[in-house]
């Protein structure tokens, strides 16, 4: 299940556990102009593939919903896959947001983000977890 909240100054769309599929360029069509996406990004294994988006599809997701900025979540929690290291999910999407300017928020959990502030300064947390 998602939700699309469209607020008097902005629109965030929050996308829930789901693969990738033609339904994020469906929603993009039908409502674009999303400010905030707020999509998984973990837990993931091809026998997952239609409840968990793999991280080759994040980016493409993204972009088919026309969002604006993209903040990550369902992961760095507890692994519940066990194809992926702990850290891979958030690596991934870093390399993959700084190589298509992706605005990206991804704070360290418990770390209070304004989400009308349109610039987050994104540093590698997890560098220094273990």
């Amino acid at each position: 299940m998602s939700y699309l909240f469209d607020f008097p100054s902005c629109r965030v769309y929050i996308g829930g556990d789901s693969g990738y599929g033609k339904h994020f360029a469906g929603i993009g069509e039908r409502f674009g102009n999303i400010d905030l996406a707020i999509l998984e990004n973990g837990q993931y294994s091809d026998t997952w593939k239609y409840m968990h988006t793999r991280p080759q599809y994040l980016v493409q997701a993204f972009n088919d919903l026309k969002a604006k900025r993209l903040f990550t979540v369902h992961h760095s929690k507890f692994s519940l896959s066990n194809r992926h290291s702990w850290s891979e999910p958030l690596e991934h999407i870093t390399r993959a947001a700084e190589q298509d300017s992706i605005p990206l928020i991804q704070p360290m959990i418990g770390e209070k983000v304004n989400l009308r502030d349109s610039i987050y300064t994104l540093y590698p947390w997890w560098e220094n977890i273990r």
